[in-house]
């Protein structure tokens, strides 16, 4: 069993400075607190107190090709050598950009960013620059950042406090939201494709567009419902409404061109982060000419001092690379395949209520009497204490994954380590 003094030494010490001690507030989550991480590679990270772990949390996301791969890490250190930051172009940016022009559907144009809630904030812009509509729509549970105007609808206090399916209560998720924001959205349930057509029928003149993980992952990992995505494409279509991808984790996960390409769904401007750069601040909107246009005019502005930065683009190259020389994604499909058939037969085994969804490269397990979970109020239904003492018995014996049960796969994990994993979730069992 492993013990934490360490980290919690130096989380004491650090709530004299950090806010919380953190500097994300996911951080403060972890088991059995925020812990301090020393060094990582390949599939295993290490904390301050000498544990190891088999990573399934890949930093929340964005280790795809795993911690430390030598071709990102020598991509970076050959470009940074040049400059840091111009406050100008160069030319690898161009060579980013042309390389997920050719792999992502709608990526006729793209800009740069830093960060998943910058670059959705840049889409919602276009959409309601091009429409001349102001409010979007989005759905419970799904996870757009965390800034005002998306901070909602991602907790409450009980199931039944979220209303009516057809017009949910309003929960804000943080202190300190203007209360004029509400007006900014409409909220809906996912995966209820005639309470969204009614919506958008009704109020149409008002939506300038729909937003969405086209895999719900942050709450639950639940797939659409067969001919969702393509209700909401044909509905945006209609109505002259922006369809917005949200592929901050499913980018480069699902398939080389996202859930898009995996789907065969092609919205009008998408959002990638996290994998695109193996942990480097770098994130993409990226959408069709009809949209677009309007940030390379400079009728909507888009702006960042720290945009395209070597070392970003540098990582973001060579993490493209990795994937398309490595066989990446088919590697992580066939380990969380495998992942997710041991722990539905340990399930079976211990005759569980274990629970497990997913599509492999990212995965959830939660306890429930439903059969399957097909949106965030379904979610709300698992057993939360139960999920908890799972986890902790995982972390404590060297598995890591995100407290709220979803897993990650790299491409540097291994048979041996979903064996391992798989050992230890029938240890970790036997004692639930």
């Amino acid at each position: 069993m492993y013990t934490y003094s360490k980290s919690a030494e130096l989380l004491e010490r650090a709530r004299q400075s950090l806010a919380g001690g953190v500097s994300s507030e996911f951080r403060k989550y972890n088991h059995p607190h925020a812990i301090f991480y020393s060094h990582a590679a390949g599939s295993r990270v290490y904390d301050v107190d000498g544990n190891e772990y088999i990573d399934f949390t890949l930093s929340q996301g964005p280790m795809l090709v795993g911690h430390n791969h030598p071709h990102v890490v020598k991509r970076v250190e050959e470009y940074a050598r040049n400059g840091q930051l111009y406050a100008g172009q160069h030319l690898l940016e161009i060579e980013l950009a042309e390389k997920l022009q050719k792999m992502i559907p709608s990526a006729e144009l793209m800009r740069f960013c830093l960060d998943g809630s910058e670059a959705v904030h840049t889409a919602l812009r276009v959409a309601r620059a091009k429409t001349g509509k102001q409010k979007f729509l989005r759905f419970e549970g799904h996870y757009h950042g965390w800034l005002d105007n998306v901070a909602w609808g991602l907790s409450t206090p009980t199931l039944d406090a979220l209303g009516p399916r057809a017009s949910p209560n309003l929960h804000a998720w943080s202190a300190g939201l203007p209360a004029q924001v509400e007006n900014n959205f409409i909220l809906l349930p996912w995966n209820d494709l005639a309470l969204l057509e009614k919506t958008v029928k009704a109020r149409c003149d008002e939506i300038a567009a729909i937003i969405t993980e086209p895999v719900m992952c942050n709450n639950g990992c639940i797939m659409p419902k067969d001919g969702y995505l393509q209700g909401m494409r044909d509905l945006c279509n209609r109505y002259n409404i922006a369809l917005i991808f949200d592929e901050v984790i499913t980018g480069f996960r699902t398939s080389l061109g996202g859930a898009q390409s995996y789907f065969k769904i092609t919205p009008d401007l998408s959002i990638f982060a996290k994998a695109l750069a193996s942990g480097y601040p770098i994130s993409a909107i990226v959408g069709k000419k009809e949209w677009m246009h309007l940030i390379a005019e400079g009728k909507v502005i888009h702006a960042g001092t720290m945009n395209s930065s070597n070392s970003t683009v540098a990582a973001a190259i060579g993490t493209l690379e990795v994937l398309e020389n490595e066989n990446v994604v088919e590697r992580v499909y066939l380990l969380g395949n495998l992942l997710m058939a041991g722990l539905k037969q340990i399930g079976k085994k211990y005759r569980s209520n274990l629970l497990v969804q997913g599509l492999g490269p990212m995965l959830h397990t939660g306890f429930t009497d439903l059969a399957t979970v097909n949106d965030f109020r379904e979610v709300l239904q698992y057993d939360k204490a139960k999920l908890g003492k799972f986890i902790a018995g995982l972390h404590d014996r060297g598995i890591r994954v995100i407290g709220r049960g979803l897993w990650y796969i790299s491409a540097a994990h291994t048979k041996e380590d979903i064996q391992k994993a798989l050992d230890i979730a029938d240890e970790v069992f036997k004692l639930l």
